[in-house]
């Protein structure tokens, strides 16, 4: 029986998949369910398995190749069997690096036509210059152009500054760049901001195995049980508030910024979110995390603050409604018991889509947030 190895649509923004290697070669044997095709989409990579036994006979889309989602990547057959599909996609080709050659920074003009009424030393100094005579403005006799206007102009053109290297935007920089332009574009952004005094988190974290993106995923996952509304998605006019709610988390890699997901985050131990978190760190640093783990997120949390960053304005993660910045701990007075004391606090941004929330019901979470991080997470463990 002829079977199609298709792509597979690993989310509900996907639209195409790049194909990234084939495990096997065309007319090779082939069992069901062994990896056989590595694709990438929603900034993660993942192994297409045979559907079927039997030979690879024929691979449609070669390694590099973007192929929309249900279309066939591939071929698997009986070694006599007749197959009809054999159309096959090229791999994308890629912008070439451009070297940074020490050059004139002025643009490459065309060669200099003798029709252009210029005097032979304006036209020599144009060729040095690489000057199009055609955009300079003549100022000797019936509008001759003359050697001081051939420089006159070289010095008033707008310089543009040398290519070091181009990078080709594809992969999980593509799909980052699509899904926060789709965000930009579609939801109207309002962010509100607030201080969290951070002193029984800190010492928490000093006393456990844990990290302050654990805590802040429990601080929000005991949120949005009393605000559902912020765990919600704007679909065909209509505001879909979800049962579960799972805390993505940004995570950057060398290949990109990908978001693995906390599931039923609410129904979690503090302790049992700080195994899965760094479960999912580290199979993000390795490029394999599975679909499962970047599906059905409902809120997403964005940390900067390891590289110092005291505030920031994130961008809405599609097709969620709000995303949570986090900035770095940091010591500064604060007036407490009417004295000025050193205390350790976090800067938090909360963006929001102003289409399904307001600000007020915004702030009320974000208030609960930092209750729950300043006071509440003893008893989350």
């Amino acid at each position: 029986m002829v079977t199609r190895v298709v792509m597979p649509r690993l989310s509900l923004t996907m639209k195409e998949g790049t194909v990234v290697q084939w495990f096997k070669k065309e007319g090779e044997n082939v069992q069901k369910g062994e990896p056989l095709v590595e694709v990438l989409s929603e900034k993660v990579t993942y192994d297409v398995e045979a559907p079927e036994s039997g030979v690879l006979r024929k691979i449609l889309a070669g390694e590099g190749s973007n192929v929309p989602i249900d279309q066939a990547m591939g071929i698997i057959a009986a070694p006599d069997e007749t197959i009809t599909e054999v159309k096959t996609t090229a791999p994308t080709p890629s912008p070439k690096v451009e070297a940074a050659a020490a050059v004139s920074e002025l643009e490459a003009a065309p060669e200099i036509a003798e029709r252009f009424l210029a005097s032979p030393a304006a036209k020599r100094l144009a060729k040095e210059l690489n000057v199009d005579l055609a955009q300079v403005r003549g100022t000797g006799p019936e509008g001759r152009v003359v050697e001081d206007d051939v420089r006159r102009f070289a010095e008033q053109v707008v310089r543009k500054p040398r290519v070091r290297e181009v990078i080709p935007l594809t992969g999980i920089r593509k799909t980052t760049a699509e899904r926060l332009s789709l965000s930009a574009r579609t939801a109207p952004h309002s962010t509100i901001t607030m201080e969290v005094d951070m002193t029984n988190a800190a010492k928490l974290r000093e006393e456990k195995d844990l990290s302050y993106t654990d805590m802040l995923v429990k601080a929000v996952a005991t949120a949005l049980r009393d605000h559902l509304l912020l765990n919600s998605t704007l679909e065909d006019e209509q505001i879909k508030v979800y049962e579960d709610i799972n805390v993505g988390v940004a995570v950057a890699t060398e290949k990109g910024l990908v978001v693995p997901v906390v599931h039923n985050a609410n129904k979690r131990t503090l302790s049992e979110i700080a195994a899965t978190m760094k479960n999912l760190i580290e199979k993000a640093k390795l490029s394999k995390l599975a679909k499962e783990d970047l599906s059905g997120g409902t809120f997403t949390v964005t940390n900067l603050g390891m590289y110092g960053v005291d505030v920031f304005i994130p961008i809405i993660n599609p097709p969620e409604t709000a995303i949570l910045g986090v900035g770095r701990v940091a010591e500064k007075p604060v007036i407490a018991d009417k004295e000025i004391k050193m205390k350790p606090v976090m800067q938090l941004s909360l963006a929001f889509d102003h289409r399904v929330v307001d600000g007020a019901p915004a702030a009320r979470f974000l208030q609960k947030v930092k209750q729950v991080l300043e006071s509440e997470l003893t008893h989350a463990l």
